[in-house]
């Protein structure tokens, strides 16, 4: 692939890997997006009705949606 290169440690392993972001900008956004999902993995979370029932009571939601 274009724009990656590994590194490569003294046995020989891959080791780290650089990639270029002004070729491969969707890389890093699905690198990012990944270590911000396992960041988050024991936040609390809502459901949807939930959210959508927040959204109502501050008028950001039509009662019909």
């Amino acid at each position: 692939m274009r724009g990656v290169k590994f590194v490569i440690d003294e046995d020989g392993e891959r080791s780290a890997v650089l990639i270029d972001l002004k070729e491969n900008p969707e890389l890093w956004e699905d690198f990012y997006d990944a270590y911000v999902a396992r960041e988050r993995e024991g936040e609390p979370r809502e459901s949807l009705e939930e959210v959508r029932q927040k959204l109502k009571a501050q008028g950001k939601l039509a009662e019909s949606e």
